[in-house]
């Protein structure tokens, strides 16, 4: 079974948009799919993989699909469904649906959390209970976020299309959008005992690499699946044995993924020079400039900075600036960073990283007591115990 889950993963959506498109009614076809994928699982290892998997899937979730219809009593229901059904047993239609299907999990009438928990389960294949422990929430409250969003979808009128050229864009940022939380949230967990939640950002990487084989011409796909890679191939050197984490200028850089970054620097080099720049463009590159330092003081923070610059201009937001303000202090020395910091500061307060930068800064500047506080005060505002772990040890450096 093992060696069967990638394919089945892959197969999932393919099947499930399949079902949505011939029969509308997204709780029964994701019904009838989970049906389909348990007699492969069960079947294949047998009898072997069939020579069209994927019709062989669709397939059978059709008379599955089938066989809950005839269960319903209500006659006028199966007439007015009877010549869609009368159908379904035709050959498996080629069309690839897991486009639209991503498309109609990131529904404009849906919340992000909703869109990110329903992504996950129609399209990445996770059950209510793996995208719970993902998230670190309750099952109840997944399920409860999964059930809504269906209920929005079918109160919203969405229809099983890919929306009008003049949406598309819209729709396709609010993909883009899902896919970031999800790897972010995978990358750092923002609670928690463990700083990676490793099947996060990898279901995130392997969403946005099926996105790019779809959309091969759409920069910002290419530049999000970018600074995925990026960033995730520094993750082997990122935390010690024990856990704690090991930021980024004393990471084992013999330890990146080489092939990851690789793989990275092509594809945004290519969004940059041939596709319009959006927000993940910049970022991947601000990623592959760190990654491509042989080692920490060889970073070409001029560089970051205007691409930091570039980023602002295209993607302002709290984050942006915040990591700005670490360029600036790179480039210009410490007190120009802290002023800029102070200038942004209102906008900022309340998250620890904010902290966190400022006693970098003060650190770096040579303010001890201050670095101490403004460690202190990190690690009591963040929910990540190996983040609080880290900053607590930097404030106890500081202090001898």
């Amino acid at each position: 079974m093992a060696d069967l889950e990638p394919l089945l993963r892959d197969l999932a959506p393919q099947v499930l948009g399949a079902l949505v498109r011939h029969y509308g009614d997204f709780d029964a076809a994701e019904d009838a799919v989970q049906e389909a994928l348990l007699a492969a699982a069960t079947q294949w290892p047998a009898d072997g993989v069939p020579d069209n998997p994927r019709g062989w899937l669709i397939t059978v979730a059709s008379r599955a699909r089938i066989a809950a219809w005839r269960k319903d009593t209500a006659r006028e229901r199966r007439e007015e469904t009877a010549a869609r059904l009368s159908t379904a047993e035709g050959p498996a239609p080629r069309r690839d649906d897991t486009l639209t299907l991503l498309l109609l999990c990131c529904h404009p009438a849906l919340t992000p959390a909703s869109q990110v928990a329903l992504t996950l389960r129609a399209f990445g294949g996770l059950t209510t209970a793996e995208i719970a422990r993902a998230l670190l929430v309750p099952e109840a409250t997944v399920a409860q976020r999964i059930s809504r969003a269906k209920q929005q979808i079918r109160a919203a009128g969405a229809r099983f299309t890919l929306p009008p050229p003049e949406e598309l864009p819209a729709r396709l940022a609010a993909v883009l959008h899902v896919l970031y939380l999800i790897f972010n949230e995978g990358y750092t967990a923002s609670s928690g005992q463990r700083l990676h939640r490793v099947e996060l950002s990898a279901e995130a990487i392997r969403l946005a690499r099926q996105l790019h084989t779809r959309l091969p011409g759409a920069g910002e796909v290419a530049g999000l699946l970018a600074l995925m890679l990026l960033t995730d191939a520094r993750r082997p050197a990122r935390t010690r044995a024990d856990g704690a984490l090991v930021p980024l200028a004393e990471q084992d850089r013999s330890r990146w993924d080489r092939a990851a970054i690789a793989e990275g620097v092509d594809l945004v080099s290519a969004a940059l020079t041939t596709t319009a720049v959006g927000p993940y463009q910049p970022q991947a590159a601000i990623a592959a400039v760190h990654d491509e330092a042989p080692t920490a003081a060889d970073t070409d923070w001029r560089q970051i900075l205007g691409l930091y610059d570039a980023l602002d201009r295209v993607a302002p937001g709290p984050m942006v600036t915040l990591n700005r303000v670490v360029a600036v202090a790179m480039v210009h020395g410490p007190p120009a960073g802290l002023d800029a910091l102070a200038a942004a500061a209102p906008a900022l307060e309340g998250h620890h990283r904010v902290a966190a930068v400022r006693a970098h800064l003060l650190e770096m500047a040579g303010d001890r007591a201050g670095a101490q506080a403004a460690y202190e005060q990190a690690a009591r505002q963040t929910l990540s115990e190996p983040e609080r772990a880290y900053l607590a040890a930097r404030a106890a450096q500081t202090s001898t």
